[in-house]
């Protein structure tokens, strides 16, 4: 089965596969450690539930806490480049090769999002969130109001999927002025491990991931994270 999410289709279990049937007639009852062992078991579920935030595995919920950002240069949502252009997509290459002209962190241009330029000047507190949820939007507000507070920290949005057209419609109406950047393919998302929305990733200057968050986080928790990166 399969739900449609912020950032598109997650597969539950694989097509086809049904629930085995229960015990038959005849069968003795469970032994009364049942319950013990129902125990244990949840528990082991809490604890991978837990560290899953730190596993830089696709899809598990943002990467390794101490790993570096993985970089990536995104446009930015006031860019008006072509989609023939080399920069119309994000760029999430650590070596230029024959497909790629430039290594992500060498993208430096006006118009771009470039993660390894944010770290070079500070903390950074990056959130990725889906155009069309209000409560994404939401949390980029509580970004915008907390940053006359914390000038040292590189406040930076990436949209995932969605029309540039659209986000740069959202940037107008909300008044962001923080730098937005559109990752139309989702590849900036898939490096990130983004599994839900909002997302925010919060890295101490020269780049090492300090935690990711994976709910909503009001002006008091958000100014705690922050303070925690050296904001």
């Amino acid at each position: 089965m399969s739900q449609q999410g912020p950032f598109g289709r997650r597969i539950d279990a694989p097509p086809g596969r049904e629930p085995g049937p229960g015990p038959g007639p005849g069968f003795p009852p469970a032994p009364r450690f049942t319950w013990l062992l129902g125990v244990v078991c949840v528990l082991g579920l809490a604890y991978v539930v837990s560290t899953t935030v730190r596993s830089d595995a696709p899809g598990a919920g943002g990467v390794a806490v101490g790993r570096p950002l993985p970089p990536f240069a995104a446009p930015l949502a006031s860019s008006t480049r072509r989609c023939d252009d080399e920069l119309c997509d994000a760029n999430v290459s650590l070596d230029a090769d024959e497909d790629v002209r430039r290594a992500a962190c060498d993208v430096r241009l006006p118009d771009v999002l470039n993660v390894c330029a944010l770290a070079d000047r500070g903390p950074v507190a990056l959130a990725f969130v889906a155009g069309r949820s209000e409560r994404c939007q939401d949390q980029v507000d509580v970004m915008e109001r907390l940053r006359p507070r914390f000038p040292a920290v590189q406040f930076a949005a990436v949209f995932v999927r969605g029309e540039r057209a659209a986000l740069r419609e959202a940037v107008r109406e909300r008044g962001w002025t923080l730098p937005v950047g559109h990752d139309g393919s989702g590849a900036v998302s898939d490096v990130y491990a983004v599994a839900a929305c909002p997302t925010i990733t919060f890295a101490r200057r020269g780049g090492r991931i300090e935690s990711t968050s994976l709910a909503f986080l009001g002006e008091r928790a958000l100014a705690a994270r922050l303070r925690a990166v050296g904001g």
